[in-house]
């Protein structure tokens, strides 16, 4: 639960992959005093990028701002920071996990990512990779999505919806979701 006294900074941090990067980019981030919530790493290409939810005084979360810019560029890293505030996990009725192998080629998480739209729910965590082209075989694009629903819904209409959408693209997927029962405080009275 998050404290009264804590600020919270979001950082992205984006450069060229070489080893003890991230290791000085988190001893930077200690040494201002701050705490790593959440953080997330991946490398896109030649590229990684770093992206962190610190926490920490209204004095760290400051320092961290007016160092990490001079630290960057020291690094040639390209630094985005935005201050942001504790999010209280709100219930979420309903939690859908989908995995997608299909031919790749351009709107293709779109369409996936329109389904989740369409169905009123909110996306949690997209990964997405291309595996290259081999031989005889065209290049084909992995999807990984999770996503909330904030209202309670039949899982039958996004699982078809979710086979429909398959279907027209040739691909190969799972889906699974899981309705949570919801506790109503006003029956505790």
């Amino acid at each position: 639960m998050p404290q009264l006294d804590e600020h919270y900074l979001v950082i992205t941090a984006l450069g060229a992959d070489r080893p003890g990067i991230v290791n000085t980019i988190t001893r930077h981030v200690s040494s201002c005093g701050c705490n790593i919530e959440d953080s997330r790493l991946a490398m896109f290409g030649e590229e990684f990028t770093f992206i962190m939810l610190l926490s920490g005084s209204w004095n760290a979360i400051t320092l961290i701002e007016s160092t990490l810019p001079q630290k960057g560029a020291e690094l040639d890293l390209l630094i985005v920071m935005k201050r942001t505030n504790a999010q209280y996990q709100q219930a979420m009725p309903a939690t859908v996990w989908v995995k997608v192998e299909v031919k790749d080629s351009p709107h293709i998480i779109e369409r996936f990512t329109n389904l989740f739209h369409c169905h009123n729910m909110n996306i949690a965590e997209l990964v997405s990779k291309t595996q290259p082209a081999k031989d005889d075989t065209p290049p084909i694009l992995h999807i990984q999505i999770s996503a909330h629903s904030p209202a309670s819904q039949n899982s039958s209409i996004i699982e078809q919806a979710f086979a429909k959408l398959c279907t027209e693209l040739n691909a190969q997927g799972s889906i699974s979701v899981v309705n949570y029962p919801q506790h109503d405080d006003r029956m505790e009275s």
